[in-house]
């Protein structure tokens, strides 16, 4: 009965610990960081694109939301190139040397 017991503890802790990495994946910073500057560039880009010549002249003749919109899309896809290639170590568990 005991050895089922701790079985499907175990059983439970591993599940527990998958989730726990999944979660740490989901939250990292750099997707959120990365996904904000992805979806702001495309929208300042797009604005930028569609600039009217008077809005290019207020700027001192540089279309400034194209411009900031590509770095922007830059910046945003270094982040999540950054996740892709080095992802989130899953936390190591820590040894219960007490019990």
């Amino acid at each position: 009965m005991s050895e089922h017991s701790e079985r499907d503890v175990q059983r439970e802790v591993t599940a527990l610990q998958g989730r726990s990495a999944t979660a740490a994946r989901l939250f990292d910073i750099r997707r959120i960081i990365g996904g904000l500057f992805v979806v702001y560039g495309v929208i300042v880009t797009i604005a930028g694109i569609t600039a009217s010549d008077a809005d290019i002249d207020k700027a001192e003749g540089v279309n400034i939301n194209l411009w900031t919109g590509l770095g922007m899309l830059a910046l945003g896809l270094f982040f999540l190139a950054w996740l892709w290639l080095r992802p989130t170590a899953p936390p190591v568990p820590a040894d219960d040397t007490s019990a």
